[in-house]
């Protein structure tokens, strides 16, 4: 009967206790933006595993005692939170913000994927350079994007003039041809406009650029094969913004940039313009340019109007004017100029942008693009007179519509591309037009919380063509908050044209036109899979690392092929190119230190009439090492290494292999900054290793250039920023 008693006493007296357990939800929150964090990880005292926060940055407790817990609180990027609450019947919802790291930088928004969802959550592989990176990168090369881009795994940059430094750029061991560049979604720097697009282009009045490697032609049509380089502009905001970066190197080079905007209820603007010049440079001491002499004058200014709250206009000219001349020392200073070697580029581009962008609502939008293209080229040598005038234009109307789990884009486009070649005694006339019609349709979807889809499907009508179809599905799995994967398939083309890094080698000399009867579009499929993983050690330490596998194929590839009568012939071949690798990418972060880690494996293949043999020009190892250190407004520090592998050449040969390292300081002060940049400063050269040219300096037959020729260069200056 005690017995009874006690268990009965005992029985009455936890009876409040189970009566008083409850459903308990924690919402986290970003304490800058008020947007959920998905994949936090929330630990209370006496639970045994820790629970993460939903799409919602919900995370529920069920069945949970009233009483006081500790709890903690992290996730990367953000400074965990150690605290205690109180769980009663008067707090069943308790939200916790959490305030981001230090060290991060500022919200991202890309653009290029036509997608409100921020980048964690698109299914699509997206890589951007933003921020310090972006601005470290442009006091190495404050006239040009090589340095942003060429500094990237899995990109290289392939010079094609030994005296004038014209380049392309490589994806994935892929030819430049089959990138596309874009400014802010419009292709400007397609056909005969490629040849010197990349160092045309100063970085100050960029706000990010982001890269899509692989197949990216469901939104962007022809000429993805590759992937796509989105060059993305500044916008004013209320707050006005005026930056003027002077720099000047020890190889004779002056670049004076500078970008203004602000914008009021109604209208905005901003204005970029740029003036940069070079000295003929000549490391190497053989008498030719490494570096070209050149001038360049730039301007870009826009206008926005903002008439309601719904809508917004933006109208914008790019403009770019550029003489350069390499080759023999002696001909450009005018000392011996005759019978001397010399290559001459005079260009001219203008293009205008009008895009309007319409709200319907929280879901839906409508949007209008239009670009007008001028481009004006004129190359010329002791043997060589080529000039010719590109006018292209791109008109695109999208409309956009959807709900918090699934998100539409439906858009058709048209676009021209019309070369004009000056000469009209010419044999064989090199002119030609291309008008190109499309239509496509995107989805993202969210299936399940650990999963998202990315599907779409785009058809192009290519004038003496016919038809592409080109079919994409990407996969989103989030396998926990630490750990996701991205996997992707897609196919692509690419319209036949004489513009290519082949032709480019060799200033169009000799090169036969384009002919629809014997050439065809180059098609493509593609796929990448990746994994991602990231966390924090000892809450200081933040680790993550990025492994990406990919393969492309294109099918009967177009070539220059050198005929019996010294003509050549673009003609697509009997066989096909691939290009299969591995990236990885590894991110250490601990207080003021960043260390960066690269590799890039590439195997790109040329299988022709059954005969197997490596992609030229093309390094199948690449090591990229960076040590950064910042003390916040005070101090920049930056130590970086890359090493390539040898690279096969056109003539059969083997390239050297070479270590690329450079050193940069700067001082932040509060409204301007001073900088010194040693690049290169082990002085590798491809001089250095052999002889850049054979015959007579008069008429010089170039190798394949796959090592910098410009050696050590030291480049300082001021930035101001009021």
């Amino acid at each position: 009967m005690k017995i009874i008693s006690i268990l009965l006493l005992f029985v009455v007296i936890n009876i409040p206790t189970a009566f008083c357990q409850s459903e308990f939800q924690i919402k986290i929150i970003d304490k800058n933006t008020s947007e959920p964090i998905y994949g936090a990880s929330v630990t209370l005292s006496n639970l045994g595993n820790a629970n993460t926060s939903d799409l919602n940055g919900l995370v529920i407790f069920k069945n949970l005692s009233f009483g006081t817990y500790i709890i903690t609180v992290q996730y990367l990027g953000y400074n965990s939170l150690n605290d205690t609450l109180i769980f009663n019947d008067k707090s069943n919802l308790i939200t916790i913000y959490l305030n981001p790291s230090v060290d991060e930088i500022e919200e991202v928004v890309i653009a290029s994927n036509r997608s409100s969802r921020s980048i964690e959550n698109i299914p699509t592989r997206i890589e951007f350079i933003a921020g310090e990176e972006l601005d470290e990168k442009s006091n190495m090369k404050p006239g040009d994007i090589r340095m942003i881009l060429n500094e990237s795994t899995g990109i290289q940059t392939q010079q094609t003039s030994a005296t004038s430094a014209n380049a392309s750029i490589r994806i994935q061991g892929l030819d430049g041809r089959y990138t596309q560049i874009l400014k802010d979604g419009f292709p400007l720097y397609a056909g005969a406009a490629s040849g010197l697009g990349l160092l045309q282009i100063p970085p100050l009045d960029l706000k990010q650029v982001e890269l899509i490697k692989g197949s990216a032609s469901t939104l962007y049509g022809g000429g993805a094969i590759a992937g796509l380089v989105n060059l993305i502009s500044k916008t004013p905001e209320f707050e006005h913004e005026f930056k003027f970066h002077a720099d000047l190197t020890s190889a004779k080079g002056l670049n004076l940039n500078s970008f203004y905007s602000k914008r009021n209820e109604k209208f905005g603007t901003t204005i970029f313009a740029a003036y940069n010049q070079n000295g003929a440079f000549d490391p190497a001491g053989i008498n030719l340019t490494a570096i070209p002499k050149f001038n360049r004058i730039t301007l870009n200014p826009k206008i926005f109007f903002y008439p309601n709250k719904k809508t917004q206009l933006i109208i914008g000219v790019n403009s770019s004017f550029e003489d350069r001349i390499g080759g023999d020392l002696d001909y450009i200073s005018r000392t011996r100029p005759s019978n001397k070697y010399f290559e001459k580029n005079n260009t001219q581009r203008i293009s205008s942008q009008i895009n309007l962008e319409h709200k319907l609502n929280d879901f839906k939008k409508f949007n209008f693009k239009n670009s007008l293209s001028y481009y004006k080229r004129k190359i010329t040598t002791p043997s060589i007179n080529f000039e010719g005038i590109q006018y292209a234009t791109f008109s695109e109307a999208g409309y956009y519509t959807g709900n918090e789990k699934s998100e539409w884009v439906f858009g058709v486009n048209l676009s021209t591309d019309i070369f004009n070649e000056a000469s009209k005694f010419l044999i064989n006339q090199r002119d030609y037009s291309q008008y190109t019609f499309g239509a496509f349709i995107q989805n993202i979807t969210n299936v399940r919380e650990w999963l998202e889809i990315e599907s779409g499907f785009r058809t192009d009508y290519v004038i003496d063509y016919g038809f592409a179809y080109l079919p994409k599905i990407s996969a989103l799995i989030k396998i926990n908050p630490k750990l996701s994967s991205r996997i992707g398939f897609g196919l692509g083309y690419k319209a036949p044209t004489i513009f290519t890094e082949e032709s480019e080698r060799i200033q169009y000399e000799n090169v036969l036109p384009i002919n629809n009867s014997i050439n065809d579009l180059e098609k493509s499929y593609g796929a990448n899979w990746d994994i991602n993983y990231k966390t924090v050690f000892f809450d200081q330490v933040s680790f993550s690392i990025n492994h990406l596998f990919f393969y492309t194929y294109i099918n009967n590839p177009l070539l220059l092929i050198n005929l019996i009568n010294q003509n050549n012939q673009f003609q697509n071949i009997n066989g096909h190119l691939d290009t299969k690798g591995t990236e990885t990418n590894v991110k250490i972060a601990y207080k003021d230190f960043k260390l960066f880690l690269g590799y890039t494996y590439t195997d790109a293949t040329l299988f022709q009439n059954g005969i197997r043999k490596q992609n030229p020009l093309t390094s199948k190892h690449r090591l990229n090492t960076v040590l950064f250190y910042e003390v916040e407004e005070k101090w920049k520090i930056g130590l970086e290494s890359y090493y390539f592998s040898k690279q096969k050449l056109n003539d059969g040969r083997l390239g050297n292999d070479y270590t690329i390292m450079g050193f940069m300081v700067e001082k932040l002060l509060e409204k301007f900054s001073v900088y010194v940049n040693f690049e290169n400063f082990l002085d590798v050269r491809q001089t250095k290793f052999e002889n850049i040219y054979s015959g007579a300096i008069s008429n010089p037959v170039f190798n394949d250039i796959y090592a910098p020729l410009d050696g050590f260069v030291v480049n300082g200056g001021i930035k101001i920023k009021l």
